[in-house]
């Protein structure tokens, strides 16, 4: 047993600091980037913000309404190869382009994922997703996963420390996926104690992926768009939003109504919600992970998108950044007194 002593911080523990800027106007910031990757040849352009690959968020119409904003989509892994088969007939020249293709590591998994990435060559992202990333097993998949599909962008987490971020590289992965417990329906922290605050994380596991070539996508704890601009001030390259997403008319889940008002489900990939749903109910050997909520009914994510894009150009304003790219080397953090961390939250 040791313990570390180094402050680790979360989203709500730090505010940005203004800085002086020549930007007269928001219309004025780029929120586009371009990435190459350290082992598929792929180049990629876009806002790097992405709809989590959760059965609530990352479905087909989500991807459909975020690709015209040329935003991400991390596609469910519960859709069934037909359905595949009649998204990718259906769907306009540049979908593609951002959309991934969702995976567990199990046997069933990796056929199925050949046989979608066969329905098509224009799809370039896999998403290997497990909520712990730091498993041999997960390792080995990577690395398999990277000599069937030589040329395709993996994306492959759920880790939150350097080392781990190197060796996943090294294992054929693209870019990682960064986040242990921020979930806003996620109770990894609270059924098992483990954890990392969400800003140290990107911050640490930023520094190992990009001096190895790499990327990162800060995964979780983002509940407001301020959260999204602290994500990419801290190093994020992309940011995954989940509970951001919910209740729109393009999410999954189902609409309930309460005395007139309408509300969709929102719940978390290992909550006992969606274990019955897609195996039958809670293994006895473990423990649900994720809760189950309801979202007040949004609308069209439209409104929300602008809303998150909106935010994200005005902090580049007030630090001087005209591209979303130079906001990491515009951003200091100024930590927040607990007192005033409450008013603000």
């Amino acid at each position: 047993m040791r313990i570390e002593t180094d402050l680790k911080l979360g989203f709500k523990d730090v505010m940005i600091r203004p800085k002086r800027s020549t930007l007269s106007s928001r219309a004025q910031v780029d929120l586009e980037r371009n990435f190459k990757f350290l082992h598929s040849s792929v180049i990629w352009n876009g806002v790097p913000i992405m709809a989590a690959n959760m059965d609530t968020v990352g479905t087909f119409e989500m991807a459909i309404e975020l690709a015209k904003h040329k935003i991400f989509t991390a596609i469910h892994k519960h859709y069934t190869i037909e359905e595949w088969s009649d998204f990718l007939k259906n769907a306009s020249e540049n979908v593609t382009d951002y959309i991934a293709v969702s995976t567990g590591t199990g046997k069933e998994d990796e056929k199925k994922i050949k046989e979608i990435f066969e329905l098509s060559s224009k799809l370039k992202f896999i998403c290997i997703d497990v909520a712990n990333g730091y498993s041999e097993h997960f390792v080995k998949f990577v690395k398999q996963s990277r000599k069937n599909f030589p040329d395709k962008v993996i994306i492959a987490g759920n880790v939150v420390t350097g080392e781990m971020v190197e060796e996943l590289l090294l294992a054929g992965a693209d870019i990682i996926k960064v986040g242990i417990g921020p979930g806003s329906v996620c109770t990894t922290r609270v059924k098992t104690g483990v954890g990392y605050p969400q800003l140290s994380a990107i911050i640490e596991c930023a520094d190992a992926a990009h001096g190895l070539g790499g990327q990162i996508i800060s995964d979780g704890g983002c509940a407001i768009p301020g959260d999204v601009a602290k994500a990419f001030g801290a190093g994020a390259d992309f940011v995954m939003l989940g509970g951001m997403l919910a209740g729109h008319e393009e999410s999954g889940g189902e609409v309930i109504e309460i005395k007139g008002e309408k509300y969709k489900q929102f719940y978390g990939m290992s909550s006992e919600t969606a274990m019955e749903k897609y195996v039958g109910g809670v293994a006895n050997y473990r423990a649900s992970e994720g809760k189950t909520v309801k979202v007040a009914f949004k609308g069209k994510v439209e409104d929300t998108v602008q809303d998150i894009l909106g935010g994200l150009r005005s902090t580049c304003t007030y630090v001087g950044a005209s591209k979303l790219k130079e906001l990491t080397k515009r951003t200091t953090f100024i930590r927040v007194a607990e007192q005033e961390n409450r008013v603000y939250n």
